[in-house]
């Protein structure tokens, strides 16, 4: 049976065809299609690369961008030992590639990042300014004279090394038994980026930046469900990078002040990492509250979804979906009016950013359920909460109802209300959407969502 891999960039066009020998081989790269991915990146690189060095030595001058704070990074001729060692991750890291989605992938992120870097060598050419100290002598020096020889002064901002290295992770992260030294080995490589004055700081910022670019471009398993949460984290990756880069580049020219960029430049990025790790419980606790010191750091975060809640929320009013049971955006005291709250009235909380309102909170029975926005809903977690419900309905008291809310009320909500409704209404999934979207005309259920609720 023939298969095949389609690869298409910019400038190349690349399918691979092989022979499926077993359904266990069906999405597994060959040798020959890994050896092809490896041979057409290290060309590309090599022509690109080279190609910017010799175009850029050409100018009569090539400007430089210092930090003033690089003057106080330690030269450290030990240091060349990591350094040197991207080349063969860069050798190695196709041939690691699990399924053949994830060698595609890999090629795409890599052409595009060589790429680009190229482009950005040629346009916005900076050079490597620092005297390097003199290693002869050293058992090391052989290392260095390499580098002097195939290793440009000129190809500096964004830093191939540190683009490559987020790239490489993106694949060697799966191998939980080396994984702990892989990734120290792999920051150890971009620390010696500066330690072996090959690079300035501005280069580590822009290469980082680039990574990310290629992977909101290029994201792995982009239609399935389960991997959801990464590409959400890649997004707060990403922004998180640039407004470090812009808060130090600020801070180069207009003062300290400017450092404070730094704080939600931080917090972005951590927000990305609970988002790769699904941690539901990185703001509210189980009882559904945020911790003062939480609320402090998380400030930016918190102000920006108060925002979205407060001018773009829709659905202010309980719509019924079921005899008795309603879904909306979190209310607010306002909205609290459109029917009545009692203790037989079991309130879901799905927001995993914003705190309930303690009206609505002590006039109720009410359950912190928190699942990330726009992430990936778990599928034991969703099961349970979706039979829990169904259970608490079938002994509902004649006055009591059941209030199911997230932040916004256009997703968490509309999914865990199709569910119900096809347990209680003993609707097909299809059906119970359709019947959903007729309901709520607001309710936001993406492609990746609809995969996920036929899984359940």
């Amino acid at each position: 049976m023939d298969d095949e891999i389609v690869i298409l960039t910019s400038f190349v066009f690349i399918k691979y065809d092989y022979v499926q020998e077993s359904p266990m081989d069906e999405r597994r790269p060959t040798l020959k299609q890994q050896i092809f991915a490896f041979a057409l990146c290290a060309i590309v690189f090599t022509t690109v690369y080279n190609f910017a060095a010799w175009y850029t030595s050409r100018a009569e001058k090539v400007p430089s961008f210092v930090f003033d704070f690089e003057k106080y990074i330690p030269f450290l001729p030990w240091s060349i030992i990591p350094y040197m060692t991207s080349g063969i991750f860069f050798c190695a890291v196709f041939f690691f590639c699990r399924d053949k989605e994830q060698l595609a992938v890999l090629t795409k992120r890599m052409l595009f990042t060589t790429a680009s870097a190229g482009l950005c060598f040629i346009v916005f050419p900076l050079q490597f300014s620092l005297p390097k100290p003199m290693t002869d002598g050293s058992v090391l020096d052989y290392s260095f004279q390499f580098l002097k020889i195939f290793d440009s002064p000129f190809n500096q901002s964004p830093s191939l090394h540190i683009a490559y290295a987020f790239i490489f992770w993106s694949v060697f992260r799966n191998f939980t038994k080396f994984r702990i030294f892989l990734m120290l080995w792999l920051i150890v490589l971009g620390i010696s980026t500066l330690t072996t004055y090959q690079h300035h700081f501005i280069d580590i910022l822009s290469g980082t930046v680039l990574a990310h670019i290629s992977f909101m471009v290029f994201p792995y398993r982009k239609n399935d469900f389960q991997y959801r949460n990464f590409q959400v984290a890649n997004f707060y990756f990403l922004f998180g990078w640039i407004l470090i880069s812009a808060s130090i580049l600020m801070y180069q020219f207009f003062g300290h002040l400017w450092l404070i960029v730094l704080w939600p430049g931080v917090m972005a990025i951590i927000i990305g990492y609970q988002y790769q790790k699904n941690n539901i419980h990185f703001l509210k606790d189980k009882n559904g509250n945020i911790s003062w010191w939480k609320t402090i750091f998380y400030t930016p975060y918190l102000i920006v979804y108060w925002t979205f809640w407060k001018f773009l929320r829709k659905n202010k009013k309980p719509l019924e979906i079921a005899p008795r049971i309603y879904i909306s955006s979190r209310p607010c005291r306002q909205d609290l009016h459109y029917f009545e709250i009692s203790r037989n009235t079991l309130v879901y909380d799905l927001s995993a950013e914003m705190e309930e309102i303690s009206d609505l909170k002590n006039k109720s029975s009410y359950h912190s359920i928190p699942f990330l926005d726009i992430g990936t809903l778990d599928i034991e977690p969703t099961q349970k909460l979706v039979t829990e419900i169904t259970e608490k309905y079938k002994t509902l008291p004649t006055d009591g109802k059941i209030f199911i809310h997230c932040t916004m009320g256009f997703t968490r909500s509309s999914v865990i209300g199709i569910l119900i409704m096809k347990n209680i209404l003993s609707l097909p999934i299809d059906e119970a959407v359709n019947t959903m979207t007729g309901i709520h005309k607001n309710a936001v259920i993406h492609p990746y969502l609809k995969d996920f609720l036929k899984k359940i």
